[in-house]
């Protein structure tokens, strides 16, 4: 991953249509190396998680080119890499597990990402009832040791529709139920990288899993 990174490093610094048509080849050097690294991760998520199985690794990575027209940041380019490897696709908005490659940004998440209204109603719903299960995955000591948080990003009052006084109501504010895992640059340049992510990956399952009932 060493000349990906450099290569978004380098983006970074030049983030124009003419450095990037320069360097196309560079690009597309990464992006098949990316594309493998997806292929990789699919087949060894799939071991623990069929729901993946089969996916074509286009499907699961996110384009490079940034949707500008309602954007005050006119850079045509993100500077980063990422997939979201879960049944469907990207596109899907199933749960699944995601890798970010970015200098001094890297890492790996698990869950599910602001999903719409409907299916975020449904989680929240099933959560409502559900909730001791819940904790009981994502308070585990050796999850807890590799995803401390979720994601916090919740409501400030009650979901419509639950009780004020309901005895998981912090719980049930949350947007998302995601968990993630920062990496350095060293780590994303080791040998045991890969391994390491489907370690992550694995450990963050069951969380997936869960949503994936709560969806029905």
């Amino acid at each position: 991953m060493e000349k990906v990174m450099q290569f978004l490093s380098e983006l970074s610094e030049n983030n124009n249509r003419e450095w990037f048509q320069q360097n196309k080849t560079w690009y597309d050097e990464s992006r098949e190396k990316v594309l493998f690294l997806t292929d990789v991760l699919i087949s060894e998520i799939g071991k623990f998680d069929a729901s993946v199985r089969g996916l074509r690794p286009q499907d699961c990575m996110f384009r490079i080119f940034r949707d500008v027209r309602f954007s005050n940041d006119k850079r045509p380019y993100k500077t980063n890499f990422g997939s979201f490897i879960c049944k469907g696709g990207r596109k899907s908005m199933n749960p699944g597990y995601y890798f970010h490659l970015e200098p001094s940004g890297c890492f790996v998440a698990g869950g599910i990402f602001m999903p719409p209204a409907e299916p975020l109603r449904a989680v929240r719903s099933y959560l409502a009832g559900h909730a001791e299960e819940f904790m009981e995955i994502t308070t585990g000591p050796d999850f807890k040791a590799s995803f401390p948080e979720m994601y916090d990003d919740r409501l400030k009052t009650a979901p419509k529709g639950f009780p004020k006084d309901h005895e998981h109501i912090d719980l049930l504010k949350y947007k998302s139920f995601i968990f993630s895992q920062n990496y350095n640059d060293k780590q994303v340049k080791s040998k045991n990288y890969v391994e390491n992510m489907v370690n992550a990956f694995r450990l963050v399952s069951p969380v997936t899993q869960f949503l994936y009932q709560a969806l029905g």
